[in-house]
């Protein structure tokens, strides 16, 4: 059933008639909303920046986690460190520097892998894929897989359990927006793949099912298919090929930058792409509370305009109901920016449920995070 929101409309003292453009001179704009920023919002008009705090404390404040300061190779994707999980997702962070000795298949749910360094190659059930930075791998539920990398891989592995990965409606756009699905690269029976085939020696598949491994073993190879036809199939989509939206005279929600969708959180993917140029239209990401969804960012490539201190590899976690937005520095690009254009590419996945941390993640915490925006005046 279609939800009825209790939505009255009002304008209350000195308020712009426009999300995100317009302010009342002197003025930081905070929104409140409900789903994310799918449902109905108001939007306060502050004489000071929202997360002007001098201290916080409790179990609200944000996380900073740089993954790529963590040590070791894992050979299974299994063994990797989980950083945040929930019943509908976990993320794990995967270091792996040789051909994984085993298969693996996951029998909780579909697996996103989103390639932060490294290439080689990966071989499944559907035939062969190579990889590079910047790939996302969506393997179906079920698949039996393995990676090859070529240099030493770094991935983001992100789970949805129980469930599976869909496209975003793109509504208004049309379906070949953002990025059109003839772009996603499917597994071919090449002769690579052949190759890989031919060693044809007892093979060790790792199967993860209720999060507990289970192991079978075969005197064989068992990416033996010759053919297969159908709709299903693991797919492979590059941030180079997402062209993302945007507006002159307004910055769009993090909604209009979503890759994938599962039941309870969705994928989004930040590339670069032209500032706002109206001299109204804010620039920098909006404050807001998103009390509905954790929000977690991890940090791919490039130059991270919202945010002080923030590298390449990290991730930065917002539970639902913490008030968040630019940190001071960009914050003084509020309404002009000195650049044409964004030069960042980031992974964002907002989760409807509570997440957890991890037991590997407090080894990689930055614990000074929450005073980031300290100096906001």
């Amino acid at each position: 059933m279609a939800r009825r929101w209790i939505t009255p409309s009002r304008v209350e003292g000195e308020a712009s008639r426009q999300a995100h453009a317009d302010m009342p001179a002197g003025t930081y704009e905070r929104e409140i909303s409900k789903e994310g920023f799918f449902g109905p919002a108001a939007f306060m008009h502050h004489r000071r920046p929202p997360t002007g705090w001098v201290n916080f404390e409790g179990p609200l404040r944000p996380r900073a986690f740089d993954l790529a300061a963590m040590k070791g190779a894992n050979p299974s994707p299994w063994a990797a460190p989980r950083i945040l999980h929930n019943s509908a997702t976990e993320l794990r962070y995967w270091k792996l520097d040789s051909a994984m000795p085993s298969l693996a298949r996951n029998g909780d749910g579909d697996q996103l892998l989103f390639v932060h360094e490294g290439e080689g190659d990966l071989y499944c059930d559907y035939g062969h894929l190579d990889f590079e930075a910047g790939d996302y791998i969506m393997l179906p539920r079920g698949t039996m897989w393995r990676l090859a990398p070529s240099s030493p891989a770094s991935i983001l592995m992100i789970e949805a359990s129980n469930s599976h990965y869909t496209l975003p409606d793109k509504g208004l756009l049309g379906p070949h927006a953002i990025f059109d699905p003839a772009i996603m690269d499917a597994p071919k029976i090449n002769d690579v793949f052949k190759a890989h085939q031919a060693d044809d020696g007892e093979t060790r598949v790792e199967i993860k099912k209720r999060g507990e491994i289970s192991v079978a073993t075969y005197p064989y190879n068992p990416l033996d298919v010759v053919g297969w036809h159908g709709e299903l199939s693991p797919v492979r989509l590059n941030v180079r090929d997402i062209r993302p939206i945007m507006s002159h005279r307004y910055h769009v929600p993090p909604s209009a930058h979503t890759t994938f969708l599962s039941d309870r959180f969705v994928v989004c993917t930040f590339a670069p792409r032209p500032f706002e140029t109206d001299p109204g239209a804010l620039k920098v990401p909006f404050f807001h509370n998103n009390d509905d969804y954790d929000e977690v960012l991890f940090y791919h490539a490039g130059d991270f305009f919202s945010r002080d201190n923030i590298d390449a590899g990290m991730m930065t976690f917002h539970p639902s109901g913490f008030t968040h937005g630019p940190h001071p520095k960009a914050l003084k690009n509020m309404l002009e920016q000195k650049k044409p254009a964004t030069d960042e590419y980031a992974v964002m996945v907002d989760t409807r449920d509570p997440l957890n941390i991890g037991e590997s993640a407090g080894a990689v915490e930055n614990l000074d995070y929450v005073n980031s925006w300290c100096g906001n005046d």
